[in-house]
This record gives structure tokens, C-alpha cells and sequence, in this order.
């Protein structure tokens, strides 16, 4: 599959956010009727979106064509869609126009925003683009996320890593919730690029590798989270709770600066300045060896370790 089947996902879409409804969610009576499949049937939410059952069941069975915004609002309000909900409905159901299949090259990184990464002092902060791509950082995020240098850039994938790397699993203490969200931010982007070959064979791969992706990528789940606290278990300096902040780049939408930051006076920032001194001190070793240093530009061999371990600290 070259391409994601949009049509199909407004329909998938649909009928997940239906499932999730239950008569008395929406103020309906249920007379006890045996259901089933879970959630409101299609009469209920037709009714409830003032449309016909057969107009709505096409837009459920990909037929999509023509559909008016005031009828996707109605719709989006008896499914009790947030903004992000919303907003994915209309990329699926009016999608942009195809564009010319053309080779799409790496995203670049500014110098001057190399050098505000750099220059974050104690801030581990990375750069995300298309598909939560990971195309820049500084060396503190290296420390406290892996060493993205030591991968091939190709797998630099914020998605991928959280399926396909054990180290990056373990160093989450809430794997769940942060599988889920990755997935849910995947499907937001699916929606605006339906036309990513790159994406497609993202989706494919992990689909094929990992169960629990495939599940999640399943349950349709849309969400934009742009700050919060992730809880982290590092392999040299232990637990951390950090909180991070999505930044947007004005000029480029589709790249996002994301900081990190501990509670002042917290143990994780105890913890999150060890591991700032342990990484000047691995990198004041290595220009004294004379070895290139710099993370946003750093390339090693395949299989180098990504994190620091208790042994080598």
C-alpha cells in the first residue's frame, strides 16, 4: 500500500467514535433491546445529527463525496468530538488534493535553531518533523533519551523507537500511556498527509512487528498533546519525572522543538543535572581523544549502545 486509504478511514473513524456512545450518553432512552455491536446504532446518530440513515450509512461505508461542512458539524456534535476530533473528521472526509508523487527530501534544520538547542543549558531538547521524525537534538537529550546519532537516520522515529526498542520502552515508567499518545498523534498527521508513502510504510512495518501497535493504530484515537510530564526510568540516574513543552516553528508547522524541564528543588532535577555533568565530562574526554562531539550531527555505527549504562558512567 503506496498510500492510506482516506475514505476508509472516515469510515473506520466513524464507527469508532459511534462505539464509544452509549443511548444515555446522548440523552436516548434504550428500551433494553439487545445490541449488537457496542455503542449507538447508525439510525441513533443520524437521528441525533439530523440527517437520514441512509445518508449517514454512506459516509460510513466511504462514500464521503460532497459532504458539507454544516453536515460534519452536525455530525461531529452527536459524536461529542472535542476540537482534535473534530478537525481530523474534516481532513478525512475533505481531504486536500492529491499531489504529484514526487521523492520528498529530508527535512532540514536551521543553523540558528541547531544553535538554540545547543545552547539550552541543563534543557534536554530534541526537534521532531513528518511522522514524528527526530532531526535534531541537543547532547542533553541525547543523555536523558538515547544517543539518536547512534542510529541510522532512517529509524530516528519517535513511533518507531517506542515499538521496536527495548532500551526505549524500558526508559518509559509509563509506557502505556505514552504508546498511546504517540499513535494518537501518528493518526492526527495520517489525516493532514494521507499521501505519505513514508508514513504508509511506517504503519505497515509496525503493523506487521508489533501487536500492540497494531491495536492502537486500530482504535482511531486522535490527540495533539503539546506539553505535559513524562516519567522516565534512566539506566545511570534512575526515575525522573520531566515536564515538556511542544513548541510549533512558525515558519514550518510540520517541525516541532520539544523541551524538558524538572520541578526546581525536585529529586528529578537533582538527578537531571547529574546526568548534564556526566555528559560534559564524557564529552571534555572526547575532544580531549579528539572525537567529534556534536549530537545534532553525530553519526556512529550500527548497534552502538544508545544509552549510558552504570558500568561505563
Amino acid at each position: 500500500m503506496d498510500q492510506l486509504d482516506q475514505r476508509a478511514c472516515l469510515g473506520e473513524f466513524l464507527r469508532s467514535r459511534r462505539a464509544r456512545l452509549r443511548p444515555e450518553d446522548v440523552g436516548m432512552t434504550d428500551y433494553g433491546r439487545r445490541r449488537r455491536v457496542p455503542g449507538l446504532r447508525r439510525e441513533e446518530l443520524a437521528q441525533l445529527a439530523g440527517v437520514s440513515v441512509a445518508y449517514y450509512t454512506r459516509l460510513e461505508q466511504r462514500d464521503g463525496h460532497n459532504v458539507s461542512a454544516e453536515v460534519l458539524d452536525a455530525i461531529a456534535r452527536a459524536l461529542r468530538l472535542d476540537g482534535t476530533e473534530r478537525a481530523h473528521l474534516m481532513d478525512l472526509a475533505r481531504p486536500k488534493p492529491r499531489r504529484r508523487r514526487q521523492s520528498r527530501r529530508p527535512q532540514q534544520v536551521r543553523p540558528a535553531l541547531r544553535t538554540l538547542m545547543d545552547a539550552m543549558d541543563g534543557v534536554p531538547a530534541y526537534l521532531v518533523g513528518h511522522r514524528q521524525d527526530v532531526i535534531g537534538w541537543n547532547r542533553l537529550a541525547a543523555a536523558v533519551f538515547g544517543d539518536f546519532g547512534a542510529l541510522p537516520a532512517a529509524e530516528r522515529n519517535l513511533v518507531r523507537l517506542m515499538f521496536l526498542d527495548p532500551a526505549t520502552a524500558e526508559l518509559y515508567g509509563e509506557w502505556e500511556c505514552q504508546a498511546c499518545w504517540v499513535v494518537s498523534n501518528l493518526r492526527l498527521y495520517a489525516g493532514q498527509h494521507p499521501d505519505d508513502e513514508q508514513l504508509s510504510a511506517l504503519v505497515g512495518e509496525l503493523s506487521v512487528k508489533n501487536e500492540e501497535f497494531r491495536r492502537l493504530w486500530a482504535a482511531h484515537t486522535v490527540a495533539d498533546k503539546t506539553h505535559g510530564v513524562k516519567l522516565l526510568r534512566h539506566p545511570l540516574v534512575g526515575e525522573m519525572r520531566l515536564s515538556f513543552e511542544t513548541l510549533t516553528l512558525p515558519d514550518d508547522p510540520t517541525q516541532s522543538l520539544i523541551t524538558f524541564h524538572a520541578e526546581p528543588g525536585s529529586a528529578s532535577e537533582d538527578a537531571l543535572r547529574l546526568l548534564a555533568s556526566w555528559d560534559a565530562q564524557r564529552t571534555a574526554g572526547q575532544r580531549t581523544a579528539g572525537q567529534r562531539t556534536a549530537a545534532t550531527a553525530a553519526e556512529r555505527p550500527a548497534g552502538a549502545a544508545r544509552f549510558p549504562d552504570a558500568a561505563t558512567a
